[in-house]
C-alpha cells in the first residue's frame, strides 16, 4: 500500500506530514501550516481515488529544513476532512510519528480517528538504551513492556468512559479542548467542546517552530540526558508548580508557628504564580469599588466562614492513620467537616475523645453503597453522606489500593482480606441513570434521616445538566470536583489529562441550576487545589457556598509532594502504612486549624474590600469578576472567559443560594407509618417482636430506618439474631432490607425489585414465592428478585428461593447468600462472604473477585465457559475437605428449611450426585492468603499474630 506517487509512505524521501521550514514560512503565522494540511488532504484524496485503502502519515523525513505537522492535528484534520468528503470509511489512517510516547497521546490519536500508531522514536530510544546498557534487559523485551503498558493504559482510559472496544473508542472524541479557539476546533477537531477559546493555528505553528529549532540547535554533546520536564514532579529547571519547595516551606512555617504574616507571603507567592497562567482563576480580577468597601468588623465571622470548610475525601489506607485522624480532629475543632474517603473509618473513632474534647469522627462518610465498609453503624455516625460518582483527578475510576498497603487493620475497616489489592466497583453498577441516583439518595436518607446527602460530580462539559438531574433526585449538596486534585498515587494519565478545572464545571453548574430554578434547593460545593483566600472567594463568586481542601492540609501536616504515594515509601509518614515511616509523622491538628483560620481571615479581608457582609451575598456574583485587562502572554491573548463569567438573568423570586431543604418524603415510608412503632419494644428493651405486613412495590427501602435506630442504640453489634422478625406478603419495591443490621429477619412471601439487601450488615433476608402459586410455576426457573441484589453487603444471611437478576452480590464482603440461579456478572468485585448458587449463572461470573468463595451447582456442565478466570480458579467441591463439604450441605439444608425450596430438597435427596456437580470458585490472591494463614498457624501463631504473618508473606508476593 502506498500513495499515488508510488513511494512507500514511510520512506524518508516522502514525509507526508512535514513542512518545508524557513523563516519566511513561519513568519506568516498559521498560513504555512494551513497550506501543508491542504496538501495532505489533496494527497489523501488522490490516493483514495487511486484505490489505496491504507494511508500512512509519517514524520521520519523531519530534518533541519523540514518541521513536522503536529501528529494530532494531522490525524484529526485528515479524519474530519475525509468525513466531510464521505470517504473516511474507505481507508485506514496509520501514523508513524516521533511525537506519541504516553498513554494520553495514544488515547487522543485513537479518539480522533487513527487506526494504528507506530511510535518509532519511543521504540528506537528504548532500543538505544538497551544497547548502551542503560536497561537490564534486551531491546525487544523493553519495547514489548513499553507497548504492553501503553495498551493497558489505553484500555484503562476506555474503561473509565464505559467503552468496551477500540472500534467504539476510535473517532469517538471523548475529549474537551482547553485553550483552542473555535476556528481550529471547527475545522480540525470538529464537534469538540472548547469553552474558553484560546490559541489558533498561528500559535500552533509558532510552537512547532520553537520545538524544531530547539531540536536542531547547535549544542555540545553531553551525557545524552534529556530535560526531565518536571510535569509530574517538581524540577528546578522544569515545569513550574504552585506547590514547590518555597511555597511548601512558607506554608509549613506559617501553620506550625501560627504566623499570619508568613501565610501572607505564602499566599502572595501562590496567587502571583496563578496569575502567571497556572490556573483559569489566575487570569481573573476582582471588580473593586472603593465606595462599596466596608469595615472588616461588619463581615461574617471567621468561625462562621470556617464552618463551610471541608477536607477532601482521602481514604484511610491511602494516607496514614495519623494523618487521617489529624484532619478529623482539626475540622471538628473549627466546626467544619472532614471526609472519610471511600476507605471507611474505624468504629473506635466514633466515640473517641480526649481531655480537650476533641473527636476523631469524620463528619462526612463517603459511600456509593458498594464501597468499602459501608454499614448501618457507619452511616448513622455521619453528618453528611457523600455519594462518590467520580472525582476530579480520576473521573470514572474507583479507588485503588495496592495489596502491600492493605494491612490487617485497614482490611478490617474495609471488610476485605489483608494483603489483597483493592479496586472498588465503577459507579455504574448501582447508578445507571438519574432514577437510580434518586433511589440511592433515598436509600441513604433512610439510613440516616438527619444526614445531608452529597453527590460528588467531576468538572466536565455537560456537568450542569447532570447536576440539575441530581438536584431533582433530591441531593442536598452537589460537589463539583476539579481535575487538579488527587494524590500522587493517581495514574499519570489521570493526574494531567482527566477532568477539567473546577472553574468551568462550577460556573456551568451554577448557571444551569439558576436557569432551572433549582439553585435554592441545593448547596453547591467545589474542591480541587484551593490554596488561598483568593481561590475561595473566586469559587464563591462562581457559585460555590462550601469549599473543600485536601492537598494544602496535607502539606501543613508535613507532605512534601514527593509523588510516591502508591509506593508506601512516603518519607514524612503521611501517605504510608509502614510503621517505621509513620514514626516520622510530625504533623498536628493545630497546623490544619491554623491554615483554615488564615484562609478565613483572607476571605474576610477580600469581602470587606468588595463590600460583602456575608458569604451568601457573594455566592454567584460573577458580575464582580473580570478577565485581567493586560494579558501580554502570546498564548493567553485569545482566551475568552465570557462563558465562565456569564450571569443568567433570573427573576427576584429565584434563589441564588441554598435557602430550602429537600423534601425526602420520609413521612410516607413504611418504617415511619408502621414498622418503627411495631418494633418499639425491641428498640427500647431488646424484646422479641414478630409482625406480618402487606407490601407493594411503592414501599421502597423497607426496614432501613428501623435498622438505623438499632445501630444508633446498640452500635455495630446490633441486636441478637431474630430479635425482630417481620414477614411481608406481596411485591417489595427497590432496596428491600437495605443496610439492615444484625437482629433483623426480613421474610418476604412474594418477590422483590432491584437492590434487595443492598449494604445489608447482619440481617437475615428470606424470599420465596407465594405459597398459593400455580403448580406449573417453578421457582428456580423464574426471577424472584431483581438486579444488583446484596450489592456491598458486609454481613448477614440471604436465602432466595428462585432466580436473581444481573450483578448478584457485587462487592459482597460478608453476606452468606443462597440463590437458585442468577444473571450475568455475578460476584463481581466480591471480597468476602460466600455465594451458593443452586442453578445456572450468566456470563462473566467472578470478574474482579478478590475474596470470598462461590459454590455453583453446574447441572449443565457449562459453567466454565461463563467464568471470568482473570482473578479466580475453579475446583470441584469433591476435592475439598469434609468440613467444607459439610458446611455447603448445611447451608443448602438451611435454605430448604427457611424457604421450602423444592429444588434444594431434590438436591439434598440425591446428595452424592449433587456433590459431583458443585464447583468451587476461589480467588487466586485469597487462596494465597489462606495458605499463608494456615502456614502461620502451623508455626504456632494464633489470632492477630497469624493474620499479620500471613499479610506480610502475601503482601511481599503481591508486590
Amino acid at each position: 500500500a502506498g500513495l499515488a506517487d508510488g513511494h512507500l509512505p514511510g520512506h524518508a524521501d516522502n514525509p507526508h506530514i512535514a513542512i518545508e521550514d524557513d523563516e519566511a514560512a513561519f513568519s506568516r503565522g498559521g498560513r504555512r501550516l494551513e497550506n501543508a494540511m491542504e496538501k495532505l488532504y489533496d494527497a489523501a484524496d488522490l490516493a483514495i481515488r487511486s484505490g489505496i485503502n491504507l494511508l500512512i502519515l509519517s514524520d521520519r523525513g523531519v530534518n533541519t529544513q523540514k518541521a513536522p505537522i503536529p501528529a494530532l492535528l494531522a490525524v484529526a484534520g485528515l479524519h474530519h476532512h475525509l468525513i466531510r468528503e464521505g470517504t473516511r470509511t474507505k481507508v485506514a489512517i496509520i501514523l508513524e510519528s516521533a511525537e506519541p510516547r504516553e498513554v494520553h497521546h495514544f488515547a487522543l490519536l485513537l479518539g480522533y480517528g487513527v487506526t494504528a500508531v507506530n511510535p518509532w522514536l519511543a521504540l528506537d530510544s528504548l532500543s538505544a538504551m538497551a544497547n548502551d546498557g542503560e536497561l537490564e534487559m534486551e531491546a525487544q523485551a523493553a519495547q514489548d513492556r513499553y507497548l504492553k503498558a501503553s495498551i493497558k493504559g489505553v484500555i484503562k482510559t476506555m474503561s473509565k468512559m464505559g467503552i468496551s472496544t477500540v472500534a467504539s473508542y476510535r473517532g469517538a472524541q471523548i475529549f474537551e479542548a482547553i485553550g483552542l479557539n473555535h476556528e481550529v476546533v471547527d475545522k480540525y477537531f470538529t464537534w469538540t467542546a472548547s469553552r474558553i477559546e484560546g490559541i489558533g493555528l498561528d500559535v500552533i505553528a509558532r510552537e512547532g517552530r520553537m520545538r524544531h529549532q530547539n531540536g536542531f540547535a547547535a549544542r555540545e554533546i553531553d551525557d545524552g540526558t534529556l530535560d526531565p520536564g518536571g510535569i509530574y514532579q517538581w524540577r528546578a529547571d522544569g515545569e513550574r508548580h504552585l506547590f514547590n519547595p518555597q511555597t511548601i516551606h512558607l506554608l509549613q512555617q506559617a501553620t506550625r508557628s501560627g504566623n499570619y504574616e508568613v501565610f501572607r507571603q505564602y499566599s502572595k507567592l501562590i496567587d502571583d504564580q496563578a496569575r502567571e497562567f497556572y490556573t483559569l482563576r489566575g487570569l481573573m480580577e476582582f471588580k473593586t469599588d472603593p465606595d462599596k468597601s466596608i469595615p472588616i468588623e461588619q463581615v461574617e465571622s471567621v468561625e462562621s466562614i470556617m464552618a463551610r470548610f471541608k477536607t477532601g475525601a482521602m481514604s484511610y489506607g491511602s494516607i496514614s492513620k495519623e494523618a487521617h485522624e489529624a484532619l478529623a480532629i482539626a475540622m471538628n475543632r473549627i466546626g467544619g467537616k472532614s471526609n472519610t474517603g471511600e476507605g471507611g473509618e474505624d468504629t473506635e473513632r466514633f466515640t473517641w475523645s480526649n481531655e480537650l474534647g476533641d473527636s476523631k469522627k469524620s463528619a462526612i462518610k463517603q459511600v456509593a453503597s458498594g464501597r468499602f465498609g459501608v454499614t448501618s453503624h457507619y452511616l448513622v455516625n455521619a453528618v453528611e453522606l457523600q455519594i462518590k460518582i467520580s472525582q476530579g483527578a480520576k473521573p470514572g475510576e474507583g479507588g485503588e489500593l495496592p495489596g502491600h498497603k492493605v494491612l490487617p487493620q485497614i482490611a478490617k475497616v474495609r471488610g476485605t482480606t489483608p494483603g489483597v489489592g483493592l479496586i472498588s466497583p465503577p459507579p455504574h453498577h448501582d447508578i445507571y441513570s438519574i432514577e437510580d441516583m434518586a433511589e440511592l439518595i433515598h436509600d441513604l436518607k433512610n439510613s440516616n434521616v438527619d444526614a445531608r446527602i452529597n453527590v460528588k460530580l467531576v468538572s466536565e462539559v455537560g456537568v450542569g445538566t447532570i447536576a440539575a438531574g441530581v438536584a431533582k433526585a433530591k441531593a442536598d449538596v452537589i460537589l463539583i470536583s476539579g481535575y487538579d486534585g488527587g494524590t500522587g498515587a493517581s495514574p499519570r494519565s489521570s493526574i494531567q489529562h482527566a477532568g477539567c478545572p473546577w472553574e468551568l464545571g462550577l460556573a456551568e453548574t451554577n448557571q444551569t441550576l439558576l436557569l432551572n430554578d433549582l439553585r435554592s434547593r441545593v448547596v453547591l460545593e467545589t474542591d480541587g487545589q484551593l490554596k488561598t483566600g483568593r481561590d475561595v472567594v473566586i469559587a464563591c463568586m462562581l457559585g460555590a457556598e462550601e469549599f473543600g481542601f485536601a492537598t494544602a492540609p496535607l502539606v501543613t501536616l508535613g507532605c512534601l509532594m514527593m509523588r510516591v504515594c502508591h509506593k508506601n515509601t512516603c518519607p514524612v509518614g503521611v501517605a504510608t502504612q509502614d510503621e517505621r515511616l509513620r514514626l516520622k509523622f510530625n504533623g498536628a491538628a493545630d497546623n490544619v486549624v491554623n491554615f483554615m483560620r488564615f484562609v478565613a481571615e483572607q476571605i474576610r479581608e477580600i469581602m470587606a474590600e468588595l463590600g460583602f457582609r456575608t458569604l451568601n451575598e457573594m455566592v454567584g456574583r460573577s458580575d464582580r469578576l473580570e478577565m485581567r485587562k493586560a494579558i501580554d502572554h502570546w498564548k493567553a491573548k485569545g482566551l475568552d472567559y465570557s462563558k465562565i463569567l456569564y450571569r443568567p438573568k433570573v427573576g427576584s423570586n429565584v434563589g441564588t443560594w441554598c435557602k430550602m431543604k429537600q423534601d425526602h418524603l420520609l413521612e410516607k415510608a413504611l418504617d415511619t407509618t408502621h414498622i418503627l412503632e411495631l418494633c418499639r419494644p425491641a428498640l427500647e428493651n431488646g424484646e422479641k417482636v414478630t409482625a406480618e405486613l402487606p407490601i407493594v412495590n411503592v414501599n421502597r427501602v423497607v426496614g432501613t430506618i428501623t435498622g438505623a435506630e438499632i445501630s444508633r442504640r446498640y452500635g455495630a453489634e446490633g441486636l441478637p439474631d431474630d430479635t425482630i422478625h417481620l414477614k411481608f406478603t406481596g411485591t417489595a419495591g427497590q432496596s428491600f432490607g437495605a443496610f439492615c443490621p444484625r437482629g433483623m429477619t426480613m421474610e418476604l412471601e412474594g418477590d422483590a425489585n432491584d437492590y434487595i439487601g443492598k449494604g445489608v450488615c447482619g440481617a437475615k433476608l428470606i424470599v420465596y414465592p407465594p405459597k398459593n402459586s400455580a403448580p406449573e410455576f417453578v421457582p428456580d426457573e423464574n426471577i424472584i428478585v431483581g438486579n444488583v441484589a446484596f450489592y456491598g453487603a458486609t454481613a448477614g444471611e440471604a436465602y432466595i428461593s428462585g432466580m436473581a437478576g444481573e450483578r448478584f452480590c457485587v462487592r459482597n464482603s460478608g453476606v452468606h447468600a443462597v440463590v437458585e440461579g442468577i444473571g450475568d456478572h455475578g460476584s463481581e468485585y466480591m471480597t468476602g462472604g460466600s455465594v451458593t448458587i443452586l442453578g445456572p449463572t450468566g456470563r462473566n461470573f467472578g470478574a474482579g473477585m478478590s475474596g470470598g468463595i462461590a459454590y455453583i451447582y453446574d447441572r449443565e456442565g457449562d459453567f466454565p465457559t461463563k467464568l471470568n478466570t482473570a482473578m479466580v480458579r475453579m475446583y470441584p467441591l469433591t476435592e475439598c475437605d469434609d468440613e467444607e463439604i459439610a458446611e455447603v450441605k448445611a447451608r443448602i439444608q438451611r435454605h430448604q428449611a427457611l424457604t421450602g425450596s423444592e429444588n434444594a430438597a431434590a438436591l439434598l435427596a440425591d446428595w452424592q450426585k449433587t456433590l459431583t456437580l458443585i464447583q468451587k470458585v476461589l480467588p487466586v490472591d485469597y487462596e494465597r492468603v489462606l495458605i499463608a494463614l494456615k502456614r502461620a498457624k502451623e508455626n504456632g501463631l494464633e489470632g492477630d499474630d497469624a493474620t499479620l504473618a500471613a499479610f506480610q508473606e502475601n503482601a511481599k508476593v503481591g508486590h
